[in-house]
C-alpha cells in the first residue's frame, strides 16, 4: 500500500506516493528524478548515496523516504547556484579529485556538511569524516586535498579562519 508524501529537495516540494519499505535514495533518483545520489552498496557502507538530511550527512539508503517526510534534504544538484559551482566542486576539479564520478556526489555532500559547521574541522576530523566514504579510484589524497582547499575558502569567505 502507498502512502503520499511530501519531501522537500534542494528547496523544493516533490509530492510522491510510496511504499512505506523504499528508501529514501531510491524514491529521490526513481519518484523525484534526481539521479546525482547514487546507490552502491546498499548497505550504508560506500556513502555514495550520501545527502544532507536536515543539515547532518545520512546514508540515503539506510533511511526510508516516509521518515524523511518534513525534513529539509540536500543533494548534489542542489551545490551549484546555477552556472556558479560550489567551492567544493570547484576544488574537487581543481584538485583532480574524482576518476570514475561514482562516489563523488556521496563525498560531496559529506564534506558540505562538514564544512558548512562554525569552525573548520581539523586534519584529524577531516580525514576521520571522509574515512567513512569509499573511492576505489583516487586513493584519497586528492580529495583530502579538495576539501581542505574547500574548507580554506569557504571559511575565509565566510569570515571565520
Amino acid at each position: 500500500m502507498k502512502h503520499p508524501i511530501t519531501l522537500t529537495i534542494n528547496g523544493h516540494r516533490h509530492e510522491v506516493e510510496v511504499e512505506p519499505r523504499r528508501t529514501l535514495a531510491d524514491v529521490i533518483r526513481e519518484e523525484c528524478r534526481l539521479t546525482g545520489t547514487h546507490v552502491g552498496c546498499e548497505h550504508g557502507v560506500c556513502g555514495a548515496c550520501t545527502v544532507i538530511v536536515d543539515g547532518d550527512p545520512v546514508r540515503a539508503c539506510l533511511v526510508f523516504a516516509v521518515q524523511a517526510e518534513g525534513a529539509q534534504i540536500r543533494t548534489v544538484e542542489g551545490l551549484a547556484q546555477g552556472s556558479q559551482l560550489h567551492p567544493l566542486q570547484q576544488a574537487f576539479m581543481d584538485h583532480h579529485a574524482l576518476q570514475c564520478g561514482f562516489c563523488t556526489p556521496g563525498f560531496l555532500m559529506l564534506s558540505t556538511a562538514l564544512l558548512e559547521r562554525p569552525d573548520p574541522p581539523s586534519d584529524a576530523e577531516l580525514q576521520e569524516a571522509l574515512s567513512s566514504n569509499l573511492c576505489r579510484c583516487t586513493g584519497y589524497k586528492n580529495i583530502v586535498l579538495a576539501v581542505r582547499a574547500a574548507s580554506k575558502a569557504m571559511h575565509a569567505t565566510s569570515g571565520a579562519a
